[in-house]
């Protein structure tokens, strides 16, 4: 019997029994290349299958293609798998006899759990404990849609104290050309992936000095850091956010009276103890401070809403073996908000804030999102603030303000904040890859928690919501997910080096000095190639680290004053202009933040 706990339950009953069937197939391959082999577990997962083997000597890479050759021919001879169901203790009896001391261990142990039967499937030769489900014959199985994948190992039941197994993945889906789509979509992801693209781009490093999760962000990630900022500052500006700074640290009873200790301790750091005072801690994340600066004076409800925004640093103590490049970190910075309203503005609030996610997501050209309406359980009273009416409401204003839109969303039950519903904003990249971009969330416990009141038109103290976003999420997060979208050629407004100035030789180094800061002197990012190498090997460099615009410059530019333009989207084509017209041209993009990093998009006029 498999276990089957990675299987995925959304692949259908067909393609579930062929991943399934060809695990058993890959095992009974490997026994014929590697009698010696003992078996594991063997499931379908989401991209196919695996079978774990304890070998005396490790399969490598380089033996996949004989086990898969005998694979095509086991599928080509049409095996009938036949299903045998014995008592369980006939069933152990059977296992030792094969040899099979991880199957016998798993057997006894479901007979222990009360399992009266076990089944077997046999085909060929060959026999597996199993539970299936299987495909009545191997010749229903594709020859052409799978494809064994790596080699790696891991530990029997998941336990470093137990034997190391040797495990092969392999890839399965429903025909050949999905197979090979597949395959094109992980090569570009492998490509792009963010922290290759990190390294070759010098955008931030992880340094072990420092610490695991904690990025250090270089010269050209600050760029993007401090471009994406700039656009959320100006955004946020002319919608009526006033910025605020909250500090890094905080004493222990403001997370006591959010909630945050002691049921979120484990995501915390330790406390800093300093003698003769409260502890301190870390901040997780800014709301509690937002609070604060709301509490510090009484407020009118003439004053709402009031809409507070930080690009605030918090830390969070993820597990190590969690973490990963920019995605999963333990210092992010947030582009993070909170609008204190009044019930009757709740609705046009809460459709401003989607708004502005779209206006990000079509920025962007992240043209693939959805939101998911997040909802409490009401059966679930230890989990959610009990209070059936403020749920109700909450939850009633969110599904108003989603059936305006014209944006896809499908409701969950259980996901809730434990302080009120939420929209998570589900985008998907160009290597097909599924992200939480962030969160808009409705919060009716926090006003409670931290007492926080405006007095009404009738005098009287009344509470407002709170609406938490952060429409970009971390700096690291949606850095990490921008890199691979463009395969690290940014647009030209948030490109590190903006223009790369190439002179076609030593004696062209002046002019193009002056070109560089000509450009600078508009605070353009300009930088010259002054190496001695070729000109064909500086363009090719420019090229690599996805410069977007190159000038060249020879004897006639600098004698007309003027540039020879070529763009990393279109590098057979250049234009030759007057410098005082690029330089307007490149203002233009950026001014624009237009993404000329796509092909189609329609440039400044030139001239």
């Amino acid at each position: 019997m498999h276990e089957d706990h990675e299987a995925n339950a959304d692949m259908g009953e067909p393609l579930l029994r062929r991943r399934h069937s060809l695990a058993h197939v890959l095992a009974q391959a490997v026994r014929e290349v590697r009698p010696d082999a003992r078996l594991g577990f063997g499931p379908a997962i989401e991209t196919g299958f695996y079978y774990d083997f304890l070998l005396e000597t490790p399969l490598s890479d380089h033996d996949l293609a004989a086990v898969e050759e005998r694979m095509r021919r086991i599928v080509r001879e049409d095996q009938p798998f036949q299903r045998v169901d014995l008592p369980a203790d006939e069933a152990v009896a059977r296992l030792e006899r094969m040899g099979e001391p991880l199957k016998v261990e798993w057997a006894r142990e479901l007979a222990a759990r009360g399992e009266a039967s076990l089944s077997f499937y046999e085909n060929g030769a060959f026999a597996d404990l199993c539970e299936g489900p299987h495909v009545s014959r191997t010749g229903e199985i594709a020859a052409d849609a799978f494809k064994l994948d790596k080699v790696a190992g891991a530990y029997w039941r998941g336990d470093e104290k137990r034997p190391m197994l040797t495990r092969v993945y392999g890839l399965a889906f429903p025909s050949r050309d999905e197979l090979d789509a597949f395959l094109e979509q992980r090569r570009l992801a492998e490509e792009r992936d963010h922290r290759k693209l990190g390294r070759e781009l010098e955008l931030f490093a992880i340094s072990p000095e420092v610490g695991p999760g904690l990025p250090l962000w270089l010269p050209h990630g600050t760029v993007v850091r401090d471009e994406l900022e700039a656009l959320a500052r100006e955004t946020e500006f002319r919608a009526g956010y006033e910025r605020v700074a909250t500090p890094h640290i905080t004493r222990a009873q403001l997370y006591y009276t959010s909630g945050h200790l002691p049921y979120y301790q484990e995501g915390m750091f330790p406390p800093m103890r300093l003698e003769g005072e409260d502890d301190y801690y870390l901040k997780p994340m800014n709301c509690p401070h937002h609070h604060m600066i709301y509490a510090h004076r009484p407020r009118s409800y003439r004053e709402l809403p009031l809409r507070l925004a930080e690009y605030g640093s918090v830390y969070r103590y993820e597990q190590s073996g969690a973490l990963s490049g920019l995605l999963r970190v333990r210092g992010m910075t947030m582009n993070d908000a909170h609008i204190y309203c009044r019930p009757d503005q709740l609705e046009e609030e809460l459709r401003a804030v989607v708004e502005m996610h779209r206006y990000y997501y079509d920025l962007f050209r992240l043209s693939s999102f959805w939101m998911r309406l997040s909802l409490h359980e009401p059966t679930d009273g230890h989990k959610y603030v009990e209070d059936p009416e403020a749920w109700a409401y909450s939850e009633g204003v969110l599904k108003r303000v989603l059936a305006t839109l014209d944006i896809p969303h499908r409701a969950r039950t259980g996901e809730a904040a434990f302080y009120g519903p939420k929209i998570d904003f589900q985008i998907r990249n160009v290597v097909g890859r599924e992200e939480t971009a962030s969160t808009a969330q409705l919060d009716f416990a926090m006003p409670q928690r931290f007492d926080l009141a405006y007095i009404g038109e009738d005098g009287q103290p009344h509470r407002p919501y709170i609406i938490h976003r952060a429409p970009l999420g971390t700096h690291e997060r949606f850095v990490a997910f921008l890199v691979e979208h463009f395969g690290g050629a940014f647009p030209t407004w948030m490109a590190p080096v903006q223009v790369a100035v190439i002179p076609v030789g030593e004696r062209f180094l002046g002019y193009a000095g002056k070109v560089a800061a000509a450009l600078r002197s508009h605070l353009l990012r300009a930088q010259v190639d002054d190496s001695a190498e070729s000109l064909n090997k500086k363009i090719r460099r420019a090229t690599v680290a996805k410069v977007p615009n190159v000038v060249v410059v020879g004897g006639r530019d600098e004698e007309q004053g003027a540039v020879t333009w070529r763009r990393y989207v279109s590098q057979k084509e250049q234009i030759s202009l007057p410098l005082e017209a690029f330089v307007a041209t490149v203002q233009a993009l950026r001014a624009g933040r237009l993404m000329d990093n796509f092909a189609d998009t329609e440039l400044p006029k030139v001239g």
